[in-house]
């Protein structure tokens, strides 16, 4: 097995990891709020919590992969991301702060995690020569179904949820540390210096910015799906509890499928064409799904805009890591403005929806569609930007490896 087929299995396995490390404490969700006895108000602000530690983290990300490199980066924060979810786990046992403190040490590592197994894929994908990223996406979905898979049995068996959650942390915390000693080493991150240039350059770039702001809209588009799909389905379709979980079943194979299975466009038509034709189909879903006159129609839209939304988030990612030199301040700032989405999503919709419901409330992911195929354009690759060449000239399929 060459370097390179190694450090490409690894990132696979990292990503899965970090999926089936998240989706294992996610669907315990309702065990913990049930033993301790939380109103859906309190669960809310115990879930804020950790979602509040995943924002701080992303601007520290950069810096952080700076000083530690890739590797010592992901084995760390996968070691204490396992070692978050063992303390959430004992929270179900020891009380809510317990919890609390658990699920914001989850939030701030695998932040950093998230950012630093991006970079590294993009390397990969750099080397390989062709798209790849949207498979390694398409890894951790797979970690999620998987994660979330073993929880179900392991709550039908009654396992508790401590013994469970501290079973898993365990596996994660050994794996992801020996599958990172295949990664890539990194790129010098300034040639000129032999240092890091300023993090908060990559701030104040246009063209990384435009790719957040692309980044941030599919990221949206995502998370409306994740928490919205089944309340519209039910509210303003009339559908069954089950129908509405299966509407949401149905976007998840969709973006998983087109992520394994389509990569290939990427090479063939260049990232530009492809994602603006998938933010239209994006918006065709959503149109479907909002004003279909039955539920087939609804569940037609629905598998259309997980189709659309497949490239959004890991062809960002791609885009932002284009010069290894600056890939992690640049994948840092696009990162955490698409984290906005998970703050922004669901109290918006949510706000919109009071006045014209929640289905219709979609039509505002919609709207950022519209935007993202507007600034499309700044995720083509930096060699087509400089040499005034086509798209696909600058794919990774025309680098070489």
């Amino acid at each position: 097995m060459t370097p390179l087929t190694a450090a490409a299995r690894a990132t696979y396995l990292v990503f899965a990891g970090c999926g089936f490390l998240l989706a294992s404490w996610v669907a315990r969700i309702p065990q913990l709020r049930d033993h301790l006895h939380l109103e859906p108000a309190q669960l809310g602000w115990v879930l804020l919590g950790g979602a509040a530690g995943s924002l701080v983290a992303r601007p520290f990300s950069g810096p952080i992969l700076a000083r530690l490199g890739q590797r010592r980066t992901v084995a760390i924060t996968g070691a204490l991301g396992g070692a978050g979810v063992v303390v959430a786990g004992l929270g179900d046992v020891a009380g809510l702060w317990v919890l609390v403190a658990g699920l914001l040490t989850i939030g701030f590592t695998v932040s950093v995690w998230d950012v630093a197994m991006n970079v590294q894929g993009a390397e990969v994908e750099r080397r390989l020569g062709r798209s790849v990223m949207p498979r390694f996406h398409a890894a951790f979905a797979a970690g999620t179904v998987a994660g979330a898979g073993l929880a179900a049995g392991l709550v039908a068996l009654r396992v508790p949820v401590t013994v469970h959650l501290s079973a898993v942390a365990l596996l994660v915390i050994l794996a992801v540390p020996w599958a990172t000693r295949d990664y890539l080493p990194d790129e010098p991150h300034d040639e000129a210096a032999g240092r890091p240039a300023s993090p908060l350059r990559a701030w104040r770039e246009p063209r990384t910015l435009l790719i957040g702001l692309f980044v941030l809209a599919f990221a949206f588009g995502e998370g409306a799906a994740g928490d919205w799909i089944g309340v519209a389905l039910i509210d303003g379709h009339g559908a069954a509890a089950a129908v509405g979980s299966l509407g949401y079943a149905i976007y998840l194979a969709a973006t998983t499928a087109v992520r394994w299975f389509g990569a290939g466009l990427l090479d063939r038509y260049g990232r530009v064409a492809v994602l603006r034709a998938l933010g239209g189909v994006t918006i065709a879903g959503l149109l479907l799904f909002v004003f279909g006159p039955n539920l087939v129609v609804a569940l037609a839209g629905a598998l259309l805009w997980g189709v659309g939304t497949a490239f959004g988030y890991p062809v960002g990612m791609s885009a932002g890591a284009d010069d290894p030199r600056h890939a992690a301040a640049r994948v840092t700032v696009v990162s955490t403005l698409g984290k906005v989405a998970s703050f922004a999503g669901p109290p918006l919709i949510g706000m919109v929806g009071d006045h014209v419901t929640v289905l219709r409330a979609l039509l505002v992911v919609a709207a950022l569609q519209a935007v993202a195929v507007l600034v499309a354009g700044a995720t083509r690759p930096l060699r087509a930007v400089r040499a005034g060449d086509d798209d696909r000239a600058g794919s990774p399929s025309h680098q070489g490896a």
